[in-house]
């Protein structure tokens, strides 16, 4: 009896096997070859292509290195919090690495001097100011589909205006209409953007939900449609500001990974960003190389491979800014090791709060200084 069982589930077996093979070439015949086949045949699992976003900190904690290409990235926060700032960091990386981007400027306020100063070519920058949120859109999918743009920044959701509403009187009350939108451009965008391979990164303001009792009341404009189809969701906040003795030289910036599909979320990174400068990268160089031992601290003196920085931070930034081969071996090291300490680099929501408490303070040197 117990053969003849056996003998049945071989039989299924054959049969499933025989079902599927017919089920596989019936849809190749119907859509084409390649519309399904096994996963990891031929190697088709690859790495995912990553842009830096010009913090090393937040490359470690994406966990990937930096933003990854072909997907839907929302970086939000409140005002002058550094949420362009962050884009067009991106977008200056990507044109180091040969890449075409594209910025749709909704908001008519992108500044061209301080775009360059961060390092962007702006003659390699396409830019759009479009009038509606459809045209915005629209563009943005004739840019998707054509296959040659490597990063498209849509500056800002909040201001992507539907046609409706411009044509319309300044008190017509018009509910839901720019979730709509954003809900159908981006049903239509994201199998483009997968094949493509085009990183979209969506800036979006947040706004207050009115008669929240419990929780946060904050939101992001646009519906909830990108939250869903974001995979990496960035929370930046200015937490306080850096001088140079009385004068405010720049903001003290966290950036919480909110939501991420390629790695763990929830890591969170402090760094500087100067004015006129962007992302205090040698900053960020002296704090994570004292965090990971690669650089040494002996009082206020700063110092790698036996040789001496500076004293204070300050100084030992502008030692980093004069010897690029210097900054360059302590970004390799810290690549390098960033598997090893990346826990250590990243704060969790304890240490967080007490940074929002003042207890964390990456420009401590610099303030006794002044």
């Amino acid at each position: 009896m117990a053969q003849n069982n056996l003998r049945l589930v071989e039989g299924k077996s054959v049969d499933k096997s025989k079902a599927l093979d017919a089920a596989l070439a019936q849809i190749e015949r119907s859509f084409g070859k390649g519309s399904i086949m096994r996963l990891g045949v031929n190697e088709q699992v690859v790495e995912i292509e990553t842009v830096s976003t010009g913090s090393l900190g937040l490359d470690i904690a994406l966990g990937v290195g930096g933003l990854p290409k072909g997907r839907i990235i929302e970086i939000y926060g409140p005002e002058s919090s550094g949420k362009t700032t962050m884009a067009l960091h991106t977008v200056a990386e990507a044109q180091k690495e040969g890449g075409i981007c594209a910025f749709i400027d909704a908001e008519h306020a992108l500044d061209p001097i301080y775009a360059r100063k961060l390092g962007v070519n702006l003659e390699d920058l396409l830019i759009s100011q479009p009038d509606t949120g459809e045209q915005a859109l629209e563009i943005a999918d004739t840019l998707v589909r054509s296959g040659a743009c490597d990063v498209l920044v849509i500056d800002s959701v909040a201001a992507l205006t539907p046609r409706a509403e411009i044509e319309g009187e300044m008190g017509d009350s018009l509910p839901g209409l720019q979730a709509r939108l954003m809900s159908q451009a981006l049903r239509k965008l994201t199998a483009s953007i997968s094949r493509s391979n085009t990183m979209v990164i969506f800036i979006n303001q947040i706004r207050m939900k009115i008669g929240v009792m419990f929780g946060s009341p904050e939101t992001t404009t646009g519906g909830n449609a990108l939250k869903f189809y974001a995979s990496v969701r960035l929370d930046i906040r200015r937490i306080g500001a850096v001088k140079d003795r009385d004068e405010v030289v720049g903001n003290q910036t966290r950036v919480k990974v909110v939501k991420n599909k390629l790695a763990p979320p929830f890591k969170e990174v402090l760094f500087d960003i100067m004015y006129g400068e962007g992302v205090s990268k040698t900053g960020e160089l002296i704090d994570l190389g004292v965090k990971a031992g690669i650089v040494e601290k002996s009082g206020s003196w700063f110092s790698y491979d036996s040789q001496r920085l500076g004293q204070g931070r300050e100084n030992a930034k502008q030692f980093l800014r004069d010897n690029v081969d210097v900054a360059a071996r302590i970004e390799m090291a810290l690549r390098q090791n960033a598997g090893l300490i990346a826990e250590q680099l990243l704060h969790d929501d304890e240490s967080a709060s007490a940074a929002d408490a003042g207890d964390v303070d990456f420009d401590g040197d610099a303030a006794a200084e002044g």
